[in-house]
């Protein structure tokens, strides 16, 4: 099996994933999963469809992550390996659809508006 690759997205966080066949590496930015998300919560949103399909030591996983903050990325990786394990079995996207892993969060930040401290917030009113 060659490399397959897959692009997830986030809000403003892009991942480019490469799965191959291997013994469960994940490499994000030339460094280990570990050191790039220190939280163990993050890790497992990372892991979720591996464990979905009991593949965690099945692939070794190549990421480039880049825009957004640590937790739009690591939803965004989740995306992008789930797209690429249907790339790899088409019979795992019943399976990973299910657990909802295939659908892209498509909410964004709304923009601020002029007069208007933020998008919705107001300035404060007084009357005197």
């Amino acid at each position: 099996m060659e490399r397959i690759n897959a692009l997830g997205r986030r809000k403003s966080a892009v991942a480019r994933v490469y799965v191959s066949e291997g013994t469960g590496k994940i490499t994000i930015n030339k460094r280990d999963l570990v050191e790039y998300f220190p939280s163990s919560i993050l890790q497992f949103v990372v892991k979720q469809p591996l464990n979905t399909l009991e593949a965690v030591e099945k692939y070794d996983i190549v990421a480039n992550l880049n825009g957004g903050g640590f937790t739009g990325q690591s939803q965004a990786l989740r995306l992008a390996i789930a797209r690429a394990l249907v790339k790899i079995n088409e019979e795992d996207k019943k399976a990973l659809r299910a657990e909802g892993f295939l659908t892209r969060d498509s909410r964004e930040v709304e923009r601020k508006k002029p007069g208007r401290p933020k998008a919705r917030r107001r300035f404060q009113f007084s009357k005197r």
